[in-house]
């Protein structure tokens, strides 16, 4: 794994390791021994790879499996903001590496990447206090070789899509679009550039989704993001609901990829 020349010269660093149990747990950890970063750490494969609300992330090996170790990125009410600024900076990482996705590439809020309406990667953001300041580790998982059968949800990856490529050279690009997003977002202060370019690219802006609460399913047509993030709903009655949390299911969203195989290459 390499860094950008980019983020070589803005002072990022790299830490590459054959297996870990979690690059984000890694990254909290060398964060609560003093390491303010920002540090990349990358793994070949995950023993405990995890995505959000604790459910596991299959890690084997060929995919990416990366976390970037911030402190203090921004104030604390707008880390939250990280998941659509990492959402941007791996949809033009990958659209750098394989322009021919364009048409079904899509972001899925809060922090899922699409493509042809299948999931391709997934965003973790943690953080904790660590020598009174905020760790945040920004975790990034891409399938590029292979992806987990028999899931709840239609998953696919970059080789299945026609755009096979290594970890590597995924990597390599991601470290300089992530320093080019985090400069554009300016700790905050312009996310409303970064909220406009992520509609711009979400799945089902417009169109008809179903949103799954913790205590029930509600219907309507996502309409964008509020000034915090939140999808916006429209409900069947006319009234606006701002979502800050949930399973979102676009039922309108981008064409689906060309029948292939998950075994068939580029």
């Amino acid at each position: 794994m390499q860094l950008s020349s980019a983020a070589v010269a803005a002072g990022y660093r790299l830490a590459a390791h054959d297996t870990l149990a979690s690059t984000n747990a890694e990254a909290l950890t060398v964060a609560r021994h003093g390491d303010r970063g920002p540090l990349w750490i990358v793994a070949g494969r995950q023993t405990a790879g995890r995505g959000r609300r604790g459910n596991e992330w299959v890690s084997p090996p060929g995919n990416l499996y990366a976390t970037l170790l911030l402190t203090d990125p921004a104030p604390p009410e707008c880390a939250p903001e990280l998941s659509f600024v990492t959402a941007l900076a791996l949809h033009d990482a990958i659209l750098d590496r394989a322009p021919v996705l364009h048409p079904v590439l899509a972001l899925k809020w809060p922090n899922d990447v699409l493509c042809g309406g299948a999931k391709l990667a997934g965003i973790l953001i943690e953080g904790e206090r660590a020598a009174d300041a905020l760790a945040v580790a920004v975790g990034i998982g891409v399938n590029c070789q292979n992806h987990p059968a028999q899931t709840a949800y239609p998953v696919t990856d970059l080789k299945a899509a026609g755009a096979g490529m290594a970890a590597e050279d995924l990597f390599a690009t991601l470290s300089a679009t992530m320093l080019q997003r985090l400069l554009q977002w300016r700790r905050g202060a312009g996310f409303g550039v970064i909220r406009a370019d992520w509609i711009a690219r979400g799945a089902g802006m417009g169109g008809e989704m179903r949103v799954k609460l913790p205590d029930r399913e509600i219907f309507g047509r996502g309409e964008g993001l509020d000034e915090r993030g939140r999808l916006l709903l429209r409900l069947p009655d006319g009234s606006v609901q701002a979502i800050a949390a949930g399973e979102v299911f676009p039922m309108t969203s981008v064409p689906p990829l060309r029948s292939r195989t998950a075994g068939q290459s580029n």
